[in-house]
């Protein structure tokens, strides 16, 4: 039986949470929970890549290295696995988000640094937001449901940003509004790394890409924030 006792531990509210922290010795053998954390992180890559459809157990063991069994030990089904990626996704970036817009002074600078603490979630975390907002979503009801309730979460997390004296039903379909521009922004940008080229040396590698990336997730924030602040003041309590 899998070891289903818990989510996951992840990184991804912490920036960087892309990058390897780094090979483990060969010599040593993983512990139970870093396994756990390296299935779960080829598991993304592949289900970001190839589509869940495409990727089977048989390829996330091969990519880590592992026998099918053991991938099993530690989660029951493809489907189990990438539902939990779904769950710890979502809480990780409502958290990530909930984070930055506690110590805001004020509705406009909440929407800002919201909005700056989401975009930079998401260049740490390409291959997450590539599989939550990819074109290849599956086609099952309950893999659906899944990531109707990352926009859930996501929502739920903006909702009390927009102070503006609204009945909640009112505020909720705003928080609702945001999240649709936001995710319009996420598959732009990130149609758009698919198509850049591959770096190199000369251009700074990695890291020149990184920087470029933590760039332009500050100039999408500014720029959404702008327009979600420009239409949330306009809101008439109707």
């Amino acid at each position: 039986m899998a070891a289903m006792t818990g989510a996951t531990t992840t990184d991804w509210d912490k920036p960087g949470s892309d990058e390897p922290d780094g090979p483990v010795p060969a010599s040593r053998r993983l512990t139970a929970e870093e396994r756990r954390r390296q299935l779960f992180d080829v598991a993304l890559s592949l289900f970001a890549e190839r589509g869940y459809a495409a990727a089977t157990m048989d390829d996330i063991a091969e990519a880590a290295g592992v026998t099918k069994p053991l991938v099993y030990q530690h989660f029951d089904s493809k489907r189990a696995l990438y539902l939990e990626l779904m769950d710890v996704f979502s809480h990780a970036l409502a958290n990530r988000i909930g984070a930055a817009t506690a110590g805001a002074e004020g509705p406009r600078q909440q929407v800002e640094v919201g909005m700056a603490a989401y975009f930079e979630m998401m260049v740490d975390n390409e291959q997450a937001f590539r599989l939550i907002y990819g074109r290849d979503a599956p086609d099952d009801p309950e893999l659906g449901e899944a990531l109707r309730r990352v926009e859930d979460t996501l929502a739920q997390a903006i909702d009390p940003l927009i102070d503006a004296g609204l009945d909640p039903e009112h505020r909720l379909l705003l928080a609702y509004s945001v999240v649709g521009m936001v995710e319009g922004a996420s598959r732009r940008w990130l149609d758009g790394q698919a198509d850049r080229p591959a770096t190199t040396s000369e251009d700074g590698g990695g890291a020149g890409r990184r920087s470029r990336s933590t760039e332009e997730a500050s100039l999408m924030a500014t720029r959404v924030a702008d327009l979600a602040w420009a239409g949330l003041r306009q809101v008439h309590r109707v």
